[in-house]
């Protein structure tokens, strides 16, 4: 029974639909990613309010009004609304919500926390969402730890995973075994490639260079491959520390990990990535460990987003499911858009931001 209508199986015990109709509804969607989480989606306010979800979790850089609480499950709609077009999404954004009116998804599950404004063109979320008929799901740390597919993509089994390292939440430490065909740092780099598809990326990025007669263009995917900052490609490669620099992960952490894991002889970063001159660099090239940056939050769509993505059509099959997933470039002003928007651009610019205030 769920807010009083009744659920049943059909003959794919993993699969819920509703009794006597195909009609998914947004409570159907939050079963699913309840089953898919083992449990881990909270289910109304009150466990947020008494904090009861170990997955209900607050994070605060301490810059003052931006803090924010993930709540995996049901951010806002309708327990009974309809949905018929999931998007599975990493970050809402603006342009996701207009893509979605467009084309007729009615409903959104986001890896990251979802926050009023930031998440919706700088308006209140509730405006947004209820204008175009969205409901929105997120999971974040309630995903974190599920499945093993960030290790794999990247070369190694894992035999110990941490999703709270050090007693910081969200701080995810991985260490594994490299797989029988890794044997050194260059065969995770060509890895990495491939499942990644850079050559692919590459290719649309050329393009794009192309039709917009523009040299200078760069993507996110295209500049973010993956680098060895310490050891070269024959560095040989055994038992492997993944971490994510982004979540607080320290030199004092890589020191513990290290007492605890001392056969550990590579460090692998990935999601966020690390500059030459940072301290794990340094800390890991003074221990003699090799040093590859991994894929970065640009490739976490396909790493985190389509297994999630596939089990969701897997339990929700009267859905239709679309992966939502962003391309960010960087084009210098001189060349940005055609040549009618960049005089509009220069005219507002010279007329009303930079006036002659004399």
């Amino acid at each position: 029974m769920a807010n009083g209508r009744t659920l049943t199986h059909d003959a794919k015990p993993d699969k819920l639909v509703e009794k006597g109709t195909a009609v998914t509804r947004v409570i159907d969607v939050i079963d699913a990613l309840d089953r898919i989480t083992g449990g881990r989606v909270v289910k109304g306010t009150g466990h947020v309010n008494r904090g009861t979800s170990p997955f209900v979790v607050t994070k605060s850089s301490n810059i003052p009004g931006k803090a924010i609480t993930e709540t995996p499950g049901l951010v806002f709609g309708d327990v009974d609304a309809v949905v018929t077009k999931l998007g599975v999404s990493m970050t809402l954004t603006e342009s996701q919500l207009e893509l979605c009116c467009a084309l007729g998804i009615d409903g959104v599950v986001c890896h990251h926390p979802i926050a009023d404004a930031a998440n919706s063109g700088g308006v209140p979320l509730k405006n947004y969402l209820s204008l175009y008929g969205i409901s929105v799901f997120e999971l974040h740390e309630a995903f974190h730890g599920l499945h093993p597919g960030l290790s794999f993509i990247h070369g190694h089994k894992v035999f110990r995973v941490d999703i709270a390292y050090g007693g910081v939440p969200g701080n995810i430490v991985n260490v594994g075994k490299a797989l029988p065909e890794v044997r050194t740092l260059g065969d995770i780099v060509r890895r990495l490639r491939e499942f990644s598809g850079i050559e692919d990326e590459m290719s649309l990025l050329e393009t794009e260079r192309e039709v917009r007669r523009s040299s200078a263009i760069q993507e996110t995917n295209a500049c973010t491959g993956p680098v060895i900052l310490n050891g070269n490609e024959e560095t040989p490669v055994g038992t492997i520390l993944h971490i994510f620099p982004h979540t607080g992960f320290t030199v004092k952490h890589l020191e513990q990990v290290l007492s605890e894991h001392p056969d550990i002889d590579t460090v692998l970063v990935s999601i966020s990535r690390v500059k030459p001159d940072h301290p794990l660099v340094s800390a890991a090239r003074e221990k003699g460990l090799g040093f590859i940056c991994g894929n970065t939050h640009a490739m976490e769509i396909f790493e985190n987003g389509l297994p999630l993505a596939f089990a969701l059509q897997e339990l929700l099959p009267g859905v239709e499911v679309v992966v939502l997933r962003e391309r960010v470039t960087a084009t210098p002003l001189s060349e940005a858009g055609n040549s009618l928007i960049r005089d509009y651009g220069k005219q507002m610019a010279k007329t009303y931001l930079i006036p002659d205030r004399r």
